[in-house]
C-alpha cells in the first residue's frame, strides 16, 4: 500500500498530537537523557505512535533510546459499553476514585463501627483509593474489562481490599504477640520447614523476584498482582495449618519469620511497586 503522511502542521498553522509528541521525544532523549520511553493508551493509538516513532528514527533523533508503546484495552460499564456517566458523558477519575472511597466507608463502618473517625477514613482511602488501582492492574492489560464496584471491592478474591487485609491479619499477630521480629530471628540459622503449608508458602516467597521481571519485561502488572494473591492463599493455608505465637520452640522462629517476610513481600509488592496504600488494621 500507499505510506501515509505523518502531519506535523495544518494548512492554517495549527499544530497536532504528532507534533507535540515528537517534540516529547526529542526533549526526553536529549534533556532528560532517557534510556527508554514507555507511552501507555489505548490500542486504538497504535498506528499513530508507529508513525511518531518511525519518523523520529528517520530523523535521527532517537539515538540510543529505545522507543515503547504498551496499550491497553476498554474499560467498560457492567452494560458492556465503554464506561460512562448516566448522562454519556465520559466519567471523571476524580469522581471513580471519590465513589470508591464512600462505598469503602460503609464497608469499613459495617465491619468495624468501633474504630476512631479519623481511622476509619484513613482506611477507606487506601481500601477505596487501593481497589481501583488494583482492579485495572490485574486485569490483563490488552483485554476489555467491566468496570464494577461491587466486585473490586468484596473482601475475598483477587482484589485489593483481600491483599489489604492478607497484610493486617499479620500485623494483627504481630500486635496480639507484642513481637519484635528483630529480636526473635536474631539467632535464627537453620529454617525448619517440614509441613507441606510452610513449604509452600517458601516456595511462593522465593519466587518474588521472578514475578517482579516478567511483569516488568512485558509491562504486565497483572502478572504481579496473580503472584501477590497467590501468595496471600498460600499465607491464608499455613496461617488455619500451622500456629504461629503457639508454636513449638523450635517450629516458632520459622513460623515468624515466614509471617515476616509474607508482610515485607506484600507490602514490597502493593506499596513500592504499585503504589498502593497497605494499612495494619481494617
Amino acid at each position: 500500500g500507499q505510506p501515509l503522511p505523518l502531519i506535523l502542521q495544518k494548512s492554517d498553522g495549527a499544530f497536532l498530537y504528532a507534533t507535540t509528541d515528537l517534540a516529547a521525544i526529542r526533549y526526553r532523549v536529549d534533556e532528560l537523557k532517557a534510556d527508554r520511553v514507555i507511552y501507555v493508551t489505548d490500542a486504538r493509538q497504535k498506528l499513530h505512535f508507529q508513525m511518531v516513532f518511525a519518523v523520529a528514527r528517520k530523523a535521527g533523533w532517537t539515538k540510543d533510546t529505545e522507543l515503547v508503546h504498551v496499550t491497553f484495552g476498554s474499560v467498560l460499564g457492567e452494560n458492556g459499553q465503554p464506561l460512562k456517566t448516566r448522562s454519556g458523558e465520559n466519567v471523571k477519575l476524580k469522581e471513580l476514585l471519590d465513589e470508591a472511597v464512600e462505598r469503602a466507608k460503609a464497608v469499613v463502618e459495617e465491619k468495624n463501627p468501633c474504630l476512631p473517625k479519623d481511622r476509619k477514613a484513613q482506611i477507606a482511602k487506601a481500601v477505596g483509593v487501593g481497589a481501583v488501582k488494583y482492579a485495572d492492574y490485574s486485569n490483563n492489560r490488552t483485554s476489555d474489562y467491566i468496570f464494577s464496584f461491587d466486585k473490586m471491592l468484596v473482601m475475598d478474591g483477587n482484589t485489593a481490599p483481600y491483599m489489604q487485609y492478607a497484610y493486617a491479619r499479620i500485623k494483627s499477630i504481630e500486635r496480639k504477640g507484642r513481637l519484635d521480629f528483630d529480636k526473635e530471628l536474631k539467632d535464627l540459622e537453620d529454617l525448619n520447614l517440614t509441613e507441606s503449608a510452610e513449604l509452600d508458602l517458601a516456595k511462593q516467597l522465593s519466587r518474588y523476584g521472578e514475578a517482579v521481571e516478567a511483569a516488568v519485561v512485558d509491562y504486565r502488572p497483572n502478572y504481579l498482582t496473580s503472584y501477590l494473591y497467590e501468595l496471600a492463599q498460600k499465607f491464608s493455608v499455613f496461617y488455619t495449618n500451622c500456629p504461629v505465637l503457639d508454636a513449638e520452640p523450635d517450629k516458632r522462629p520459622t513460623r515468624l519469620l515466614l509471617c515476616d517476610l509474607t508482610a515485607r513481600t506484600i507490602r514490597h509488592g502493593l506499596n513500592d511497586l504499585l503504589g498502593i496504600e497497605v494499612i495494619e488494621q481494617m
